[in-house]
């Protein structure tokens, strides 16, 4: 059985109030990394899970209209921290790359697409439908920055297929297998944004998706702010829901992470804004 081997990395970080992140926390401003992961799989080499930030997403927010963005989320970022750098550090050339799958289309997770001209782009069709054509504000009020993408886009988008969940899945009706060899499956979370995925994937051999979650790794993007969120079904406070693509399905769609969590008690969380969980016991 196919697996891949999941190694998290960050590109910048950005500013929040830990109140409007998790309520009942205090209000004071804290840094929330800006987490992708590099998948390496036996055939097809390195695979992004998302790209993190980029020089070109600091440069937009000095800019009409970016700068409304970056008041509301203020972004630091050291060139040394991009997608493209951490590969290099790890021995891969940025050319290498040949697929990167989107969880959407927020410019903390697609800051660094135009740096991987070889690659295509995987991601739910629902995450782009919404957005195209978007200029201005209309694109800062849903956090996109369509300058972020390359301009090539749509010629290299691999739109995600969903089919009936496979066995261990559930309470997901419907997953994606993005590489159709079992190693990783896209799950629908949407709410925080439009079309947002989350990634379940199979990181040893012996790994069953029906089973206890051992060998799995749940990539879970921005469907919470935590792994504690996530594993505990922490609220985020209700400001914080007002910027919410649709806060009523982002409720659903937590939950069905959360049960899913529940039935593989073993698999190991990681979301894009807080530090990697450890191998779960």
């Amino acid at each position: 059985m196919t697996y891949l081997r999941v190694v998290p990395l960050t590109a910048g970080e950005c500013l929040n109030v830990s109140a409007l992140t998790q309520r009942g926390a205090a209000w004071r401003v804290q840094t929330y990394p800006a987490g992708f992961a590099l998948l390496l799989h036996p055939t097809r080499g390195p695979v992004l899970f998302d790209t993190g930030y980029s020089a070109r997403v600091v440069a937009a927010m000095r800019r009409w209209p970016g700068v409304l963005y970056g008041l509301l989320t203020p972004v630091r970022l050291d060139p040394r921290q991009t997608a493209a750098a951490g590969l290099a550090r790890l021995g891969f050339a940025a050319m290498e790359v040949r697929d990167v799958i989107v969880s959407h289309l927020h410019a903390d997770h697609i800051g660094g697409l135009r740096d991987f001209g070889a690659a295509r782009f995987h991601l739910d069709p629902a995450a782009y439908r919404p957005l195209r054509g978007l200029r201005g504000v209309a694109a800062i009020r849903k956090a996109f920055m369509p300058e972020l993408l390359p301009d090539d886009f749509e010629s290299r988008l691999q739109p995600l297929v969903f089919q009936p969940a496979p066995l261990g899945l559930s309470p997901f009706p419907v997953a994606a297998d993005v590489f159709g060899d079992g190693s990783a499956y896209a799950v629908q979370v949407p709410g925080h944004a439009a079309g947002l995925i989350a990634l379940i994937v199979r990181t040893t051999p012996q790994a069953a998706l029906n089973g206890d979650g051992a060998g799995l790794t749940l990539l879970a993007s921005d469907a919470a702010w935590s792994v504690r969120g996530l594993r505990e079904g922490l609220e985020v406070h209700p400001l914080a829901r007002i910027v919410f693509d649709d806060a009523d399905a982002e409720r659903r769609s937590a939950g069905q992470l959360r049960g899913w969590l529940q039935a593989h008690p073993r698999a190991r969380v990681i979301v894009s804004h807080d530090a990697p969980e450890a191998r779960h016991a």
